[in-house]
């Protein structure tokens, strides 16, 4: 009895037990649509990047208690705090590289710079001719500049499918993400990276599977939505510079981002030297469209998606620059932003991977 009446009593002294945190799984969509008001983070526990007077290794030791929780700028995807701490509102989850069995694809992580920090994952389709080069994708993800990675769930069985579907070698690079690392810092990842790819084309690169498997007569360039913005800098790029023994057939933006919309206050504050809104890189120059490295273009927009008027402006834009290369567009009706980043096996998403595929293809 007294043993009983002890435990009873040690009970009452301890706190309520906290039920459970639901974590639950939305569409990617809704981080990235401008409608979307919603915020799905854990409570109390969103991740806290930088701090210019805190160590990075200990970002929440106890001096975070003092800190001032003013905030000076609240953005989509992120808030910056009066004393400079920046507070992100969705975390990426990472997986390591895997074989697929049902299709066949391999994948890999290399790196391709120790400074900066810039790593790649590698995907290869199953080999049903050794003597056959398979042409090469250099894939950049979204995510607003300032979230997700190569190595995500959602982008590696992305870009895997992509592998398989169209029968190529995917290269997706992982970028340095801002506001930690500001821009130019993504762009410049994706040229270095890109250069790194292109030091294969004689053969003698660090990676066996682009040396051995690789055509680089046949290289094209893809990315989502800020991936899309990316790959668009990077074709100008390409185009501007001489890379021997490679050749750049096309390039495809999936729901691209060129400014317009109520991001460009953050894309600005990200890219602390800027040229204001008519800034090259947020919206594409005449003279930059004319300087496109490459021979065709496909862009996807969305019918629901509030970056549509971004892409057809894009499209327009570039028909009647002075490039002398063949532009294509796909909308998919009724679509919301990076649709096909939800479920790769609904209907519009296989159509929209069969679509990619074809245009890699084509002769």
């Amino acid at each position: 009895m007294k043993v009983s009446f002890f435990i009873n009593s040690l009970k009452l002294l301890l706190p309520p037990r906290l039920p459970p945190i639901q974590f639950l799984c939305r569409p990617f969509s809704l981080y990235l649509n401008r409608a979307s008001t919603y915020v799905y983070r854990r409570p109390q526990l969103a991740k806290i990047l930088f701090h210019p007077n805190l160590p990075a290794s200990n970002p929440y030791s106890s001096q975070m208690d003092t800190l001032n929780d003013e905030i000076a700028h609240e953005f989509r995807f992120f808030r910056v705090y009066k004393d400079g701490r920046v507070e992100k509102f969705q975390s990426t989850p990472k997986i390591p590289p895997s074989d697929d069995p049902v299709t066949g694809v391999r994948s890999k992580d290399v790196v391709m710079s120790s400074e900066p920090p810039i790593s790649a994952r590698i995907f290869l389709p199953k080999i049903k001719d050794p003597t056959r080069k398979l042409p090469v994708l250099f894939y950049i993800h979204g995510g607003g500049f300032c979230f997700l990675s190569a190595f995500s769930p959602l982008l590696h069985n992305y870009v895997s499918t992509l592998a398989a579907e169209s029968n190529l070698i995917a290269v997706s690079v992982e970028y340095r993400l801002a506001p930690e690392h500001p821009i130019p810092a993504c762009y410049e990842d994706s040229w270095a990276g890109f250069q790194w790819v292109a030091s294969h084309a004689n053969g003698n690169g660090p990676e066996s599977w682009l040396n051995d498997h690789a055509d680089f007569n046949r290289v094209f360039l893809a990315g989502d939505s800020a991936g899309g913005n990316m790959s668009h800098n990077l074709a100008v790029r390409v185009g501007s510079t001489h890379i021997p023994d490679v050749k750049l057939l096309g390039a495809i933006l999936v729901h691209p981002y060129f400014g317009g919309t109520d991001d460009d206050k953050m894309w600005l504050y990200m890219c602390p030297e800027n040229s204001g809104l008519d800034d090259p890189r947020l919206k594409p120059a005449a003279e930059d469209l004319e300087r496109l490295g490459c021979e065709r273009l496909l862009v996807f927009v969305g019918g629901k998606d509030h970056l549509r008027e971004v892409g057809w402006r894009y499209y327009k834009e570039l028909k009647k620059s002075g490039w002398g290369g063949r532009v294509e567009i796909v909308e998919n009706e009724a679509e919301d932003h990076c649709f096909h980043l939800d479920d790769i096996k609904q209907e519009k998403a296989v159509a929209l991977i069969k679509r990619f595929a074809s245009f890699i293809n084509q002769e």
